[in-house]
């Protein structure tokens, strides 16, 4: 794949709690080949390391993605988001 057909990309990752020691970096992990595969660049990261998802304004990462998204003209063209961010289950295949 040529560099010039690479899309750049955010990414937005969430773990709800503390505990889930890997979830973030599992999320990076999944992003990344997804990224890989579909011709992907992630040029922009959000996070929300340990936070409840129920209210916004505890999700600083989620905030500042969608003030960014509103705001002036951002260097990605999309938004990936694994599905354990997304409140799901990493699930991963071999």
């Amino acid at each position: 794949m040529s560099t010039t057909s690479v899309i750049p990309a955010a990414q937005y990752r969430r773990m709800s709690t503390e505990h889930q020691q890997y979830c973030l970096d599992n999320q990076a992990d999944a992003i990344q080949q997804y990224a890989t595969c579909h011709g992907f660049a992630v040029v922009r990261t959000y996070a929300d390391p340990g936070k409840s998802g129920l209210v916004l304004r505890h999700r600083e990462g989620l905030a500042q993605l969608l003030k960014d998204v509103v705001g002036e003209s951002q260097p990605y063209r999309v938004i990936l988001v694994s599905m354990s961010a997304a409140g799901g289950r990493f699930k991963s295949s071999a």
